[in-house]
């Protein structure tokens, strides 16, 4: 943050913080560099057709008995 208040860093813009949700008297929120939003940096139809079409893809692998493709942990579903 000092980066952002010296102007080291012009400007910045944030959908995801340390701590959440961000406290409402967090110096990010009043500071004029900087722009927050809530989880919705990457709201576009683009990737929410993609997330749609992942998850269809990954209920119908789970309703076919396969492991869906995106599992991190594949050990604990078998």
């Amino acid at each position: 943050m000092p980066r952002l208040q010296n102007g080291e860093i012009y400007a910045a813009g944030l959908d995801v913080f340390e701590h959440e949700p961000l406290s409402v008297d967090s110096p990010l929120l009043n500071m004029s560099n900087v722009v927050a939003v809530p989880h919705i940096g990457s709201a576009t139809h683009e990737t929410r057709y993609n997330m749609m079409a992942c998850a269809v893809d990954n209920l119908i692998d789970a309703l076919q008995g396969k492991i869906e493709k995106n599992c991190v942990n594949p050990q604990a579903a078998g």
